[in-house]
């Protein structure tokens, strides 16, 4: 529940545009990474005050201002302020718990976006916000933590001779968001890994801990599956959205991308039908081993009713019964019940009931 449920709680009779942040404190400290380029620049820089990336508009060149750490509301008040962004944008960067969306305005678009990242040794899928502000020829990206997804990124643009470098703000934002989608190939990979392990240990030995284990995956794959849908919806609207921003040749890389985002939901619902596939096998593969156990104990009944009912005469106390005194009574009738419950468990093998 820890990912669902983030402390909205501390919002509650506050106006609509205060800016409160909501979730885990990750950093404590703020990183400001500002990369401006064009055809023939390119300049990369870490700066400690937010002052010295402005000013950002009417330059010649692309910037990109990556902000890690959203804890500190000052900063994004700053920023805010300064490029006249609407309070309800600044109040949706710092709520870590807000839905992939898009929004368009006149001279910036807002994009939220959900980064999934796969933990190995725990088995789990953690997800991390990140805000774009597209402009003319800006974008600023709020991240919550520190990480090494937009690396590549960077690499491209340190290259001269990179196709990022001979375009606008607008390329370099569905870079960013391409690559966010791209990571998804690779959670499903680890998923797909964890899916394989299941299977293995539910053909050959299925237990309480592979429950569990189906589960626990099947919960990962749902929290996943939430946070990606929406990102369909924010890349459509991307798409077709008649902002002066996004160039129409940059518009065919968004319908590509889009593509990109229809397979990782078609290949996340194929996970999830599998994984409840893999559930019934649990519960068929239970029910067979109860089976199984029950028809050995009914063998076992079945053989000793005669046998029961031998002994029971024999076990009458009357005087005058016939073979009492007689020398090999005793042995005759252990041989007796021998030989019927053998010709039994003969039948049933033919049977097959066993």
């Amino acid at each position: 529940m820890k990912k669902i449920i983030k402390g909205r709680s501390k919002k509650i009779g506050l106006p609509p545009g205060t800016l409160v942040h909501i979730g885990d404190k990750k950093m404590d400290k703020v990183k400001i990474i500002v990369v401006e380029y064009n055809k023939s620049q390119y300049n990369e820089r870490e700066v400690e005050n937010i002052e010295k990336i402005f000013p950002i508009k009417g330059k010649n060149t692309t910037t990109w201002v990556n902000i890690t750490g959203i804890s500190q509301i000052k900063i994004v008040e700053e920023i805010g302020r300064r490029l006249d962004l609407h309070p309800l944008i600044l109040e949706d960067i710092v709520n870590t718990d807000q839905r992939s969306k898009v929004e368009s305005f006149e001279d910036y678009i807002f994009i939220v976006l959900k980064i999934p990242f796969y933990e190995e040794q725990s088995s789990e899928i953690r997800i991390e916000q990140v805000s774009f502000v597209l402009g003319s020829n800006f974008v600023i990206s709020f991240q919550e933590i520190e990480n090494p997804i937009f690396n590549p990124i960077k690499e491209r643009i340190r290259n001269p001779k990179s196709f990022i470098r001979k375009n606008g703000a607008d390329y370099l934002a569905y870079c960013l968001i391409d690559v966010i989608i791209d990571n998804h190939f690779s959670i499903i990979e680890n998923l797909e890994k964890d899916i394989e392990n299941i299977e293995e240990n539910l053909l050959i030995n299925p237990s309480k801990e592979t429950l569990q284990n189906i589960h626990k995956l099947k919960r990962e794959i749902i929290f996943l599956r939430n946070s990606v849908w929406p990102l369909r919806e924010v890349i459509n609207n991307l798409e077709r959205a008649e902002s002066k921003l996004i160039k129409k040749t940059t518009g065919i890389y968004l319908r590509d991308a889009y593509d990109h985002t229809i397979q990782v939901i078609e290949s996340i619902e194929t996970l999830r039908e599998m994984i409840t596939g893999m559930l019934d096998v649990y519960l068929s593969s239970v029910s067979n081993q109860l089976n199984k156990i029950m028809m050995l104990l009914t063998v076992i009944g079945t053989i000793f009713i005669p046998l029961t009912f031998i002994t029971g005469i024999y076990g009458m106390n009357f005087k005058y019964m016939p073979e009492l005194y007689w020398k090999w009574s005793y042995p005759l009738v252990l041989l007796i019940m021998l030989i019927i419950g053998a010709l039994m468990l003969v039948y049933f093998k033919r049977k097959k009931w066993f």
